[in-house]
């Protein structure tokens, strides 16, 4: 058996999720991602295909599934986004993608609180400067009190309620589904639409699945609807946002800073529109990327890969055919 591994934060953290893969004695072909079609295309001819792809945000288009049948066996996705992941060309060809949900929602939610607080402290510009030698100083926004809404309502915006709640936030939401135990200890307030939701928050934090009908979900128009001053956060996927409409209105005012683990195109394709806007913080989308999350995610889907591989039950799939 053949296993390409793509992840990076996999590979490079140490951890029991190796062990797994090794005590497997599959040989593992170890290449850096996020890998682009055709480069994936290319892998799989050099090494004569692949039994498993053990992947982070690679680009597995129908086209890679082809090039890669019929050896081809399994996709296990390290993580639970699976917007880079032609889903239903592997459900087509009756190809199993594996995911590990469960995972990451302490370490997710633990980075959207703090992509929060350093947007509303200027944490960007404030330590850039004092690195630089400068003792330059802008005043920040408290966030306890502030409305907090959450577009979204899976385990890791659920996480980042428990938390916001703490700091002294109100809670208001979006989402297909909140348990009621949930609304009822934090006292959610839900809304019908992101469009009413957006008028009421005071920050916005974005935390779904990125389809056909979220792709661009936060442009101008909507931004339109958000209170002046008002903070974005993103740390679902960089394609919920324009971009763009984003940039414009950090640089107005309209909005008071964006904070975000994740663009559009990773890694950044420089130059980016949103490199010279100090109100702009970025991270690498790392918000999963802990010696606790990392192994985790490892396990789980180091076990999905060799479980599925040697017949054991023990895998999560996230399609069905």
């Amino acid at each position: 058996m053949k296993i390409l591994l793509t992840t990076t934060s996999f590979a490079d953290t140490p951890g029991r999720h190796h062990d797994v893969l090794a005590e497997s004695h599959f040989d593992v072909v170890t290449v850096r991602g996020p890998i682009n079609e055709n480069d994936l295309i290319q892998l799989i001819g050099q090494h004569g295909g692949f039994d498993a792809f053990l992947c982070g945000d690679d680009h597995i288009t129908a086209r890679v599934m082809d090039a890669a049948r019929p050896r081809l066996r399994v996709i296990s996705k390290y993580g639970i986004g699976l917007d880079s992941i032609d889903v239903a060309a592997a459900t087509a060809r009756k190809l199993p993608v594996l995911f590990t949900p469960g995972v990451n929602e302490t370490t997710v939610a633990e980075h959207t609180i703090m992509l929060m607080i350093a947007v509303a402290k200027n944490l960007w510009v404030h330590a850039s400067a004092v690195k630089a030698g400068q003792w330059k100083r802008q005043t920040g926004k408290e966030l306890f009190g502030k409305r907090l809404g959450l577009v979204g309502s899976g385990r890791i915006a659920r996480e980042v309620a428990k938390r916001a709640v703490a700091m002294g936030m109100t809670i208001a939401s979006f989402g297909h589904y909140w348990p009621p135990e949930i609304v009822h200890d934090f006292n959610i307030q839900l809304y019908p639409s992101v469009d009413a939701l957006l008028p009421v928050c005071d920050v916005v934090s974005l935390h779904t699945n990125l389809t056909p009908e979220t792709q661009g979900m936060i442009n101008r128009d909507r931004i339109g609807l958000m209170r002046d001053g008002a903070i974005l956060v993103n740390t679902g996927r960089g394609g919920l946002i324009v971009e763009q409409d984003v940039a414009d209105a950090c640089k107005s005012g309209k909005l008071f800073g964006y904070g975000a683990d994740t663009l559009a195109h990773e890694p950044i394709k420089t130059p980016h529109i949103f490199q010279l806007v100090d109100n702009i913080l970025l991270t690498p989308h790392v918000g999963s990327r802990t010696f606790e999350s990392v192994e985790r995610q490892g396990l789980r889907a180091a076990r999905n890969t060799v479980n599925f591989l040697t017949g054991n039950a023990d895998y999560i799939q996230a399609n069905k055919f």
